[in-house]
């Protein structure tokens, strides 16, 4: 037989079990919710405590790259001071959390 005649034939016609059909659509699921979905809801939930707690005197870097202390805190703002004693208000969301380990080493 031809190669090509092979792969044209179909599988055979036979009352295979519905379920073997969809055992690797179960495990692409599976697979995918342990190493996309789970790790990103990790971070997120992480990345709200660190928020919380932060408080007046941090040291923190803006996902801008803007380094400050800060001065005040509202519902959903930071006033922070940076260099030369000017003051930015930035939102609550713009704190990157990845530098919080940086400025932690630097003390």
């Amino acid at each position: 037989m031809n190669l090509i005649n092979i792969f044209l034939m179909g599988a055979p016609q036979g009352g295979g079990s519905s379920l073997g059909q969809f055992i690797p659509l179960i495990l692409i699921i599976v697979v995918f919710y342990f190493f996309m979905i789970r790790p990103q809801l990790k971070k997120s939930k992480d990345q709200k405590k660190y928020m919380e707690g932060l408080q007046k005197g941090d040291k923190i870097v803006t996902i801008g790259g803007i380094h400050g202390k800060i001065a005040e805190i509202s519902d959903t703002t930071f006033i922070i001071e940076v260099e030369g004693g000017n003051r930015l208000k930035i939102q609550k969301n713009a704190v990157s959390m990845d530098s919080a380990v940086t400025l932690n080493q630097q003390k």
